[in-house]
């Protein structure tokens, strides 16, 4: 033990006395272990916060449809269906949605409707908060009440004020025109910036109960799918096998495969999946700069060997082994890149920080970084593996010098 350390600190010495030439051989490995670990780490971060936007958005949604089996079977959706869903215990409201196209006219000029049918449980599911008004609920479709909810953006455009409860909306649709009085505006809640719900020109979107559009489109008692909102603390496929399973049962069709099932939970990890093979990518891209690094580390040794060719020779021929050399050479090595790997470290951590503040001031939300202890362990590993590695020739070299051709060397 007590050799090791004055290998250790012969290295260190020899390190103090070439600091120029030390750094510049550590810089590789600095750049290599600050570039993975600022990469993984703002990953990280930008994914947990797409994550966090995600499942406050739809977070327990569970979207069933009916497939084309169905559809051609003539079984779709019923009312009866949604009352049902909306009695399973881990079922906390169910939606349906139907769209329309439809156009209006008002004082700011003509626009392009898209008319969504809707049910009971529609404000839970939708990600807006009521900015004035009501949203509608079981008692206006159950009376089939012309009303209207819509944005507080799409208020503005359509009479330049979004205080628009108790106006009516006259609405063309399929050459049938009904008029539906609004009896509430919602605004988008506050989510962050990677997930948008508008665009410049899209469509106005009018929601109305899904029984006052028999009027305009004929029956509307069957669906083509439904937006479930679950338990959060429960596993979306279970309660999305309990939907299919009264579905079903009611229909009499196990086995036929006529439900079809997506979950933002798929979404989620289709979602980190991609993002990951991007962070994977892009890391291992600059890990190579580790590789670069390790073979600097390999040719600054082979200096160093060369350079002290003279001093093997008499440390050899005053009765030092063969082991003996090889681990100073190896500690070295070692030394240098286990210093440029903590510097790295620290480097790659303010780096996660400051382009993680950059992209927050300049995207308007704030991103923390996802600093991972295991990755910092890995890289540390990986950066004294890369200069035991690259250290093993040219201290097996040095090790195997001559002590005659040594000392005869100037």
């Amino acid at each position: 033990m007590g050799g090791l350390f004055e290998y250790i600190k012969m290295a260190v010495q020899n390190i103090r006395a070439n600091k120029g030439r030390s750094f510049l051989t550590m810089l590789g490995i600095i750049i290599g272990i600050a570039s993975v670990i600022a990469i993984v780490s703002i990953g990280e971060g930008t994914k947990n916060q797409m994550n966090s936007e995600i499942d406050g958005i739809g977070g327990g949604q569970i979207a069933v449809s009916v497939s084309n089996d169905a559809i051609t079977e003539s079984e779709f959706i019923t009312a009866e269906d949604v009352q049902a869903v909306r009695e399973i215990d881990t079922v906390e409201g169910v939606n349906v949605s139907e769209s329309y196209e439809g156009e209006t006219v008002t004082g700011k000029g003509n626009f392009s409707i898209m008319l969504t049918a809707e049910g009971p449980d529609a404000k839970l599911l939708n990600n807006s908060e009521m900015k004035y008004g009501n949203y509608f609920g079981e008692n206006e479709i159950e009376e089939g009440k012309n009303v209207c909810v819509i944005s507080d953006a799409d208020a503005k455009r359509l009479f330049g004020t979004d205080d628009v409860v108790g106006m009516n909306l006259d609405i063309t649709c399929y050459d049938s025109s009904k008029s539906f009085r609004i009896m509430g505006v919602t605004t988008q809640k506050e989510n962050g910036t990677f997930v948008s719900y508008t665009y410049d020109g899209m469509p106005v979107t009018v929601n109305i109960p899904y029984s006052s559009m028999e009027d305009l489109v004929g029956a509307t008692d069957e669906f083509y799918s439904l937006m479930i909102q679950g338990d959060k603390t429960l596993d979306s496929q279970i309660i999305a096998d309990q939907v299919v399973h009264v579905l079903e049962k009611r229909h009499q069709c196990a086995g036929e495969e006529y439900f079809q099932v997506q979950s933002f939970q798929d979404v989620m990890q289709s979602m980190n999946e991609m993002l990951g093979m991007v962070t994977a990518f892009i890391s291992f891209v600059a890990g190579i700069s580790l590789l670069v690094g390790g073979i600097g580390v390999m040719n600054i040794m082979l200096v160093s060997v060369t350079e002290r060719t003279r001093e093997i020779g008499i440390r050899k021929s005053l009765g030092a082994k063969t082991s003996s050399i090889m681990l100073q050479f190896l500690a070295e090595a070692a030394i240098l890149t286990v210093i440029g790997g903590l510097i790295g470290i620290i480097l790659g951590i303010l780096a996660a920080y400051g382009i993680c503040s950059v992209i927050s001031g300049s995207i308007g939300m704030t991103i923390i970084p996802g600093i991972s202890p295991t990755v910092i362990f890995v890289a540390t590993l990986f950066s004294c593996a890369v200069g035991v590695f690259f250290g093993i020739y040219p201290a097996k070299k040095a090790a195997r010098l001559s002590p005659i051709e040594a000392l005869r060397r100037n």
